[in-house]
């Protein structure tokens, strides 16, 4: 019989973790770069990470932190993580990944942690490796600087309120928000345009790894919504993107967002999978 365990990750286990996440660069990306960066110290890495063996040897991971993440994850390490995630109580915000592991993971935990305040089940990944000849990227989309960001920051809140359906600035008066933003920024990962002192268009590259990045928070601002704004705003982040961050950008979008879909694929999107968002 196969042997199984479940354990909290410790810096030493840091290789062995980085081999898993990095043999899917594209739909591992967040947990990727906050494990680069911060390594496996649950302090420095805002959450724990729980590896799941069989036989002795690390196959799966889940990062357990603001988000409940399964990463590279079977049906029986779901089942491990959820029975980990059901006695420690819900701590995150979210449960997001893969579609099929993330489904499994949601029905194990809902009778204990539900009802969740939405579930979308169906959020397609999209992926390009080159620009799309078709949309010109606008030109007055360009990095944002530091001393622009109470510009910057209202069109962030807008967007987020609007994507989540709460605002950032709740609980605790929007700092831990407020410091993401400024992080992105400092960066040089934030974009915008900007015409007569308000935003238009704003995106950033969230994840960043030097395999694959993930654009993030595209926002139009609601009185120029229909001109293609989002079309050439998306072509210059992600000419960005491509030539100083990563080979490979992603984003992943709402299934029912059809305009927003039809516009990425002009870009040069292609849809490569599912992910899952439960938010709470």
């Amino acid at each position: 019989m196969t042997q199984t365990t479940t354990r909290v990750l410790e810096p030493s286990d840091l290789g062995a973790a980085l081999a898993i996440l990095e043999s899917e660069p594209v739909a591992n990306a967040f947990v990727t770069s906050r494990v680069q960066v911060a390594g496996l110290d649950p302090w420095r890495l805002g959450g724990e990470m729980w590896g799941w063996y069989a036989d002795g040897r690390l196959r799966s991971l889940c990062y357990a932190g603001a988000n409940l993440v399964p990463i590279c994850a079977g049906p029986e390490a779901v089942r491990a993580f959820a029975d980990r995630a059901r006695r420690a109580g819900r701590r995150c915000s979210s449960i997001v990944g893969p579609a099929e592991p993330t489904a499994l993971l949601w029905r194990l935990l809902e009778p204990g942690w539900g009802p969740a305040r939405e579930v979308r089940a169906n959020q397609p990944l999209m992926v390009t490796e080159s620009p799309s000849a078709e949309v010109t990227p606008d030109p007055l989309v360009r990095r944002i600087r530091k001393d622009e960001t109470e510009i910057l920051m209202p069109a962030c809140v807008a967007m987020f309120t609007e994507e989540v359906g709460i605002s950032p600035l709740a609980g605790d008066g929007g700092l831990l928000y407020q410091a993401r933003v400024a992080e992105l920024i400092g960066a040089g990962r934030s974009f915008a345009r900007i015409d007569d002192g308000k935003v238009v268009f704003k995106a950033e590259i969230g994840a960043a790894t030097t395999q694959a990045c993930q654009i993030q928070g595209v926002w139009v601002a609601p009185e120029h919504r229909g001109k293609g704004l989002s079309e050439t705003g998306m072509a210059a982040v992600l000419r960005y993107a491509l030539a100083d961050v990563a080979p490979i950008v992603s984003l992943y979008v709402n299934d029912y967002n059809a305009p927003a879909r039809k516009a990425y694929r002009r870009v040069g999107f292609r849809e490569t999978g599912t992910f899952m968002s439960v938010l709470f």
